[in-house]
């Protein structure tokens, strides 16, 4: 038996402080359902359609698009 820990993403504030922990990201037909909890105590489950995540692109511009492209690389 081994003794992984399971994979999180933590979504901060301004202050560094936990708003939101990630425990999982799955398909449900044409949605992204994110799960996880707010504060570290509040269980929740939010969805994003593929109209909302169109929406979410036209806030983005170019700088933004290309930091994102190679946020994955940088270290932090």
């Amino acid at each position: 038996m081994t003794n992984q820990k399971q994979p999180v993403m933590k979504i901060l504030d301004a202050q560094d402080k936990e708003l939101m922990t990630v425990r999982k990201i799955e398909r449900d037909g044409n949605a992204l359902i994110i799960r996880g909890k707010i504060f570290g105590a509040m269980p929740m489950v939010a969805k994003l359609t593929p109209a909302e995540a169109r929406a979410a692109l036209k806030l983005l511009d170019a700088r933004t698009i290309l930091f994102l492209l190679t946020m994955l690389f940088r270290r932090g």
